[in-house]
């Protein structure tokens, strides 16, 4: 008869182990979208499936040298690395605690004057006791309402979610690369423009102190060259810090110390372009790309996941004990027939009169629940607005660059027809260095242009999500 009940008490607790309770997880809430609003800001964009390593597009095989150094050693994606491991390890443990704990003992007991129950087992005749013992025992909690089970699904959303986050560092991380060397390549570009530019001014100001000196000039006229020669020398100093900066900038995204790519980068080289047609995808396929959409997304799973924790904890918990081993009074009777020993124990607990603290603190995981769900549904907004902005930017940028492109033409063909009149005789040395100056103003304006439309191009790629496929 005991073994029958013991038997139907295991055989109940299985069956109710697949009883459940609190909500379950379908997905995460609807955010509407629109394909049009998503293409509007430029005919430069086309609805192709986009390009998941986008700095490819530039052409630049340093750069992409560059990313894929950062990408293998960058603290910040180790920093995301280890937090998976702890995630990982969690989970673990979570599921590790839907199994039974079994373990093992061994003891020897030695006492003196022992009570008369003890005494029964000791040496006849003897106030002196002896007990060994060894056995095995075990413990297991019924999930009976699916408290582990709800506990492993927010552990393993968790996972999910530090996944994500180092899937968004690496979208970061790639974005700031090419960011910072778009900036370096830029400072170098205009630092060479504005050598130029102190070169056409000094050479203005020997002209005009000639013509000082010749009577045909005056002090006033000498001093505004020199202010303008001493204004754009003191522009050679901060290009020259920034250059500086954008190195190390991008040491340290490599994961190197200052200073380590000094002498790889100190070449100075054009400012990369994007491509003339750059693929988009859609809407709905940029949030099912973006990491920081799909961290806010397994948040929400994790908290209703908690909120079927806290309600399983109003109903009973059973716990089955077990213990199985042999006791005697000498070592070599130990494993005999006669002290062999077992206890199976059933041990049903439940506090169904806590004073409303169970039900508070499923009203707060279900508020936490809400709270993710409203967050899920914020990131979501961002990121669309996130990448219209980047988009609109991208485009009225292009636009810049043409104009500033036709500024440039404009410029150099002044300076051309200023050298022919030059020759004829008809232009003054002045004006052609006069010519030649606003020809590389021309020139830097247009640089400056360039390179704000590739930083538009990068942080276009970062709103879209992309930068991690691949890479885990």
């Amino acid at each position: 008869m005991k073994r029958q009940l013991f038997r139907a008490v295991i055989g109940s607790s299985v069956l109710l182990t697949g009883c459940t309770v609190g909500p379950e997880y379908h997905g995460p809430p609807r955010v509407p979208t629109s394909q049009d609003a998503f293409l509007r800001s430029t005919p430069a964009v086309v609805a192709d499936e986009p390009v998941a390593h986008w700095w490819t597009q530039f052409n630049d095989p340093l750069l992409s040298d560059l990313i894929e150094r950062a990408v293998k050693s960058s603290p910040s994606v180790d920093v995301a690395a280890a937090r998976i491991r702890q995630a990982r390890a969690a989970l673990s443990a979570e599921r590790a605690k839907v199994l039974p704990t079994a373990g093992t003992y061994a003891s020897a007991l030695r006492a003196h004057n022992l009570t008369s129950a003890i005494g029964a087992a000791s040496n006849s005749g003897s106030s002196d006791a002896n007990i060994f013992s060894v056995g095995f025992d075990a413990s297991w909690e019924v999930d009976l309402f699916g408290a582990h089970k709800r506990a492993v699904q927010g552990a393993a959303a968790s996972l999910q979610a530090a996944e994500a986050s180092r899937r968004d560092a690496l979208v970061s991380l790639t974005s700031e690369v090419a960011q910072a060397y778009v900036q370096l390549r830029d400072a170098q570009q205009r630092q060479a423009l504005t050598a130029r530019n102190v070169q056409i001014d000094a050479g203005l100001l020997a002209l005009m102190e000639q013509r000082r000196a010749a009577g045909t000039a005056s002090d006033l006229d000498v001093e505004r060259l020199r202010n303008q020669l001493e204004s754009t020398q003191a522009t050679v100093g901060p290009l020259q810090s920034e250059v500086i900066d954008q190195r190390d900038r991008l040491a340290m995204l490599i994961g190197a110390p200052p200073g380590r790519l000094d002498d790889e980068l100190q070449t100075p080289a054009t400012v990369p372009l994007p491509p003339e047609r750059v693929p988009i995808g859609d809407p709905t396929g940029m949030l099912r790309r973006r990491p920081d959409i799909a961290t806010a997304e397994r948040k929400l799973a994790q908290q209703t996941a908690v909120i079927g924790e806290d309600i399983a904890a109003l109903f009973p918990k059973l716990t089955l004990l077990g213990d199985v081993g042999f006791t005697a009074p000498t070592f070599g009777s130990l494993v005999s027939s006669g002290g062999f020993n077992y206890v199976a124990a059933p041990i049903l607990q439940w506090s169904p009169f806590d004073f409303g603290r169970n039900h508070a603190k499923i009203g707060q995981a279900e508020a936490a629940r809400d709270e993710a769900e409203a967050e899920y549904r914020r990131t979501v907004l961002t990121a669309l607005e996130d990448a219209e902005s980047a988009l609109n930017r991208y485009g009225q940028q292009r636009n810049s660059v043409g104009d500033y492109a036709k500024v440039r033409a404009s410029a150099e063909r002044v300076y051309a027809l200023t050298e022919i009149r030059l020759h004829a005789g008809t232009a003054a040395t002045t004006d052609l260095l006069d010519a030649d100056s606003k020809r590389v103003q021309a020139q830097l304006n247009y640089e400056q242009a360039v390179a704000q439309l590739s930083e538009d191009f990068v942080a276009m790629q970062k709103s879209l999500g992309l930068g991690w496929q691949g890479e885990g």
